[in-house]
Order: structure tokens, then C-alpha cells, then sequence
């Protein structure tokens, strides 16, 4: 069972391992505890429960390795600034060796007057809660400089609102250990409206018009596709504003950068923040479409100086951190014919 969530998990989130390092290094240590508290329930239950307890205790356990190692390697780059990740590994690999020889003699220790169940439960939960809170503790005072979902929302709203950039110092006092995947909030806000970026071609046409049941054929009456690709025929991005559901649906064009994928972020949280405030009440697709162009026409006007301020700032605009699942990007080829009609490809 171990062995075959380690390979589901990788296979399901690996993308997200690396944006999202600070959550997965933090679960890793709850699903280690949650493991452990498995296993010392397991005596008290049958023969079958125990059986399918330890399978998930396995689980558990398989899925702590995967998130812990993963987000340690993104962890360790992060702190090797001088590209010293080597030294660094090693001397945290002996700062472990000294922490478990304190460990395992405090434990003889402890142990020799632990005798009851409840002194040996009390000191279990004891232990593991100071662990997590430490850990929780340690995870947030980690100030990354890679702009993902969240940290990306923060810095870009308040950047629109004051015109001030916020350093990943002041960012790390606001973002959250455990989010939402793709949920747009404005300056620490309730949530309003939710993001995809990367998704398929297919997956954003129905954002636009809904697919047929049986077919799956999707008639795209109003021209909407056509249009935006005409609107953002300028960026290495399409992007459409399902106001039915409040999801902003982002396509990446096959030369897409990390800026373009950051102010396409961007784009789909200001025009999302705008709908909410200008229709509360729901829009018509025209309506959609002018805020889309407004927005973008607003939001480029200024892009060239915000991301040298951004980067001003400390954060690193060069790594793309803001897809979570494996992504795909199209290449557009538009045809104009004797008609004047344009072919869109695909």
C-alpha cells in the first residue's frame, strides 16, 4: 500500500511540491504524527481493523517521505544562496544525527518513569503537539521569493490598491501554511473567485459555452473564442472569465514565460476583483468580454515598471511557480482569408 501511494501521490501532485514546498513540509510532519498515533492504536482493535489501520498508517508514512523529501530539496536551494547546496545538506544531515542522539537519551530517560497508559498517552501528545507547533512555527518564518497562487495574489492586489510592492519578508507575516488550491483573494480577503492556469483547449471552451451531453460538442455561437484570441493576440496567454461559476480559466501560448504566466495571474485577479464590484449581480458575455479588455489595457499600460518593481523587491520573477498540475500550451495560427474571415488553429 506504501509503496504504491508513494507512487500515486508523485504521480498527482508532483507539480505542486515544489510552489507549494512550506504547506507539503508542514503536512509531511502531521501525516508522520498521524501515523504514529495510528500505530499505537492498533493493538487495541481486532484482527481486520488493525489490519486496514496499519495499511493507512503505511499510507501515511509513504506520503510523509515523498512530501518531506521533496519540499526539503526546494527548501535547501532556497537557503543555499550561494549555490553551496552541498555543504549545506551536510551539515543538516549532522545537525539530525546530534538532534536524534539528544532525542533517543532524553528518551531513556523519559522512559524509565512512564508506566501508566494514560502518562503514556498524555506524553504521545504532548511530544507531537510541541513537534507540529515548532515545525508550524519554523515553516512560517521561511520568507520565500518565488511568486506562487497565493503569494502571487498578495503582492499583485497590493501592488494595484497602494502602488507598493511588498517584500516576501511582509508577505510571509500574511500568506497561509495550508490554502485553497486557486483561489483568488484580494489583499488577504475572503476568497471571491477561483484560478486555472495551464489548463487544455478544450477544458477552456467550456468555460464559455457548456458542452453537449452526449457529444461533448461545444458550439461556440457568439464568436467568443475568435475574440479573445484577437484581444490577447499581443500576450503569450488566452484568457476568459466564467461569471457563472467565478472562475478565471487561463490558456498558456508554447513561448510562455514566467512573467507572461505571472501577469496573466495577475490579469484574471484584477478583472475577477473588478466583476465582483462593478456586476455583483452576474453580466452578459459583451460585458465580460469589455472588462477583459479594459482590464488587460489597464494592467499592460503599467506591467513593464511593476515587474522591475517586483523584482526590486526581492522576489524572483524568473522561476514560474503558479501551475500546481501538469500544464499544457498551444500554438495559435491565424489564417486570414479572401473573406476577411479569420480560421483559428489550434
Amino acid at each position: 500500500m506504501g509503496r504504491l501511494a508513494t507512487i500515486l501521490f508523485a504521480h498527482k501532485l508532483g507539480t505542486s511540491l515544489e510552489p507549494e514546498c512550506k504547506m507539503y513540509r508542514l503536512a509531511a510532519d502531521i501525516f508522520n504524527d498521524t501515523a504514529m498515533v495510528l500505530d499505537c492504536l492498533s493493538p487495541a482493535l481486532p484482527k481486520i481493523p488493525r489490519v486496514a489501520l496499519l495499511s493507512f498508517s503505511s499510507v501515511l508514512r509513504a506520503l510523509c517521505g515523498v512530501a518531506a523529501g521533496s519540499s526539503k530539496a526546494s527548501l535547501s536551494a532556497h537557503f543555499a544562496k550561494r549555490g553551496n547546496l552541498a555543504e549545506l545538506n551536510a551539515k543538516d544531515s549532522s545537525q539530525e544525527t546530534v538532534i536524534s542522539l539528544m532525542g533517543m537519551l532524553v528518551g531513556s530517560i523519559v522512559i524509565s518513569h512512564v508506566s501508566s497508559t494514560t502518562a503514556t498517552w498524555s506524553c504521545l501528545i504532548m511530544l507531537l503537539s510541541i513537534h507540529l507547533a515548532t515545525n508550524h512555527a519554523a515553516v512560517r518564518a521561511i520568507s520565500m521569493h518565488s511568486l506562487n497562487r497565493q503569494r502571487a495574489n498578495i503582492v499583485l492586489s497590493n501592488m494595484i490598491d497602494d502602488k507598493k510592492v511588498l517584500t516576501p519578508e511582509e508577505v510571509s507575516i500574511q500568506e497561509r501554511i495550508f490554502e485553497w488550491d486557486g483561489v483568488l483573494r484580494w489583499r488577504g480577503s475572503k476568497p471571491f473567485a477561483k484560478a486555472r492556469i495551464g489548463v487544455s483547449v478544450q477544458s477552456f471552451l467550456g468555460s464559455m459555452s457548456p458542452a453537449h451531453k452526449v457529444t461533448g460538442a461545444i458550439r461556440d455561437e457568439d464568436l467568443i473564442l475568435q475574440r479573445i484570441v484577437k484581444i490577447f493576440s499581443g500576450e503569450e496567454y488566452l484568457l476568459w472569465y466564467d461569471a457563472h461559476h467565478k472562475m478565471a480559466s487561463i490558456v498558456l501560448k508554447v513561448q510562455a514565460s514566467s512573467k507572461a504566466q505571472l501577469k496573466a495571474w495577475g490579469l484574471g485577479l484584477w478583472a475577477a476583483h473588478r466583476f465582483q464590484n462593478e456586476y455583483p449581480t452576474g453580466a452578459t458575455t459583451e460585458k465580460v468580454m469589455h472588462l477583459l479588455k479594459s482590464t488587460l489595457t489597464d494592467l499592460s499600460s503599467q506591467w513593464d515598471d511593476s515587474i522591475e518593481r517586483i523584482k526590486a523587491a526581492g522576489w524572483d520573477t524568473d522561476i514560474a511557480s503558479l501551475e500546481t498540475a501538469p500544464g499544457t500550451r498551444i500554438q495559435l495560427h491565424v489564417e486570414v482569408a479572401s473573406t476577411k474571415s479569420n480560421t483559428i488553429q489550434a
